[in-house]
């Protein structure tokens, strides 16, 4: 497939390959199939050059077009090969810098888990430097409503899965502060959206405290979550929101890592 089209005047400077690519990374992170006039703006190509774009990666299969709508999707070709990505995701490898970065900021251990069904699995860690630390036992499974790490996989799901997890879970006590009421889980996991990342007092091991924030893979799933954790003396240090914040920075540089492909999740309600 031939994609070394003539640019006109503007991004004259970019190969035929990276304009090509521009245009996929467009259709890619709209929500729904763009007509030529919204991505020639998305992309600050000409709209010829982004017109004869489309025509060379639809004829290449990668993507597929609406006569209809005369809107472009991506196609089977781009299918495959996200398919194919997603089979080398290595979810500790690539998020373990993140890890051990999360720790050294905060001080406290950090840990990476990872979604399985409607559980979470530790999967790596790094420990704090202090005398008195936290640890956590990898490869241990635990529920989506208690500790920080869970709530925050919890609360990315759209709101379907929320709901069936509320419905069809026993939302069982860990300790006396595990959430164990389902108004209330839904008031924690509005809560956590507003706030962009979870917290957990006690929850899942007493006078234990941690902070988390969800990972995203390439489609905008939630993949699992990265977490600061120590003893409950850890907010008098540093304040929750700080924790907070350094929390969800580096989530969301590991899921860029993991090819997220929107830096703020905008699917957690469903879509119509």
């Amino acid at each position: 497939m031939t994609i070394d089209v003539a640019a006109g005047p503007r991004n004259s400077s970019r190969s035929g390959i990276a304009r090509a690519l521009s245009v996929i990374d467009a259709i890619a992170r709209a929500p729904q199939a763009q007509g030529v006039s919204v991505i020639a703006r998305e992309t600050g190509l000409p709209k010829a050059v982004t017109h004869r774009i489309l025509r060379e990666l639809v004829a290449g299969n990668f993507l597929a077009f609406n006569e209809d709508t005369k809107a472009y999707r991506l196609g089977p070709g781009a299918l495959s090969i996200g398919l194919a990505a997603m089979r080398e995701l290595n979810i500790p490898a690539l998020a373990h810098r993140h890890v051990v970065a999360l720790s050294e900021r905060t001080g406290q251990t950090a840990t990476l888990s990872v979604r399985q069904g409607w559980s979470r699995v530790y999967v790596d860690q790094v420990l704090s430097r202090q005398e008195i630390r936290m640890s956590v036992a990898l490869g241990t499974s635990h529920p989506l409503h208690a500790g920080s790490s869970s709530k925050a996989i919890l609360a990315a799901l759209p709101d379907s899965e929320v709901a069936d997890y509320i419905a069809h879970h026993r939302l069982d006590s860990v300790t006396d502060a595990t959430i164990t009421s389902a108004d209330t889980l839904r008031e924690e996991i509005s809560v956590i959206r507003s706030a962009g990342y979870a917290v957990s007092v006690g929850e899942r091991q007493m006078e234990a405290a941690s902070v988390a924030a969800a990972l995203y893979g390439p489609t905008g799933q939630v993949v699992g979550s990265l977490s600061v954790c120590g003893t409950t003396s850890m907010f008098h240090e540093t304040s929750s929101g700080q924790l907070g914040a350094w929390v969800a920075r580096a989530a969301a540089d590991a899921s860029a890592d993991l090819g997220a492909v929107r830096s703020t999740p905008e699917h957690r309600k469903d879509t119509p």
